[in-house]
């Protein structure tokens, strides 16, 4: 399995290229976190990557002169009606 090696005055964990093509660790950034069990590697969490293509893919799928139309032809409403 992975084996911890000398690199320079630090250590560096080996990690076979099996498990990092399984795990899709390739090119990725990991983080470390201390687990009761030892020591659990994932790779870093970027919580909005991809954010604009996913919002411009969903976009590309709605019909935008059908959307606006619906908001168009909203009948408008007094302010008489409304509660503050």
């Amino acid at each position: 399995m992975a084996q911890i090696v000398q690199i320079g005055n630090s250590k560096g964990i080996r990690i076979p290229k099996a498990v990092i093509e399984q795990a899709q660790l390739q090119g990725r950034e990991l983080s470390f976190r201390i687990v009761k069990e030892g020591l659990l590697i994932s790779p870093d969490k970027l919580p909005r990557q991809n954010w604009l293509e996913q919002i411009l893919s969903i976009q590309s799928s709605y019909d935008q002169e059908q959307l606006d139309n619906e908001w168009l032809d909203v009948p408008l409403v007094s302010e008489e009606e409304l509660e503050w």
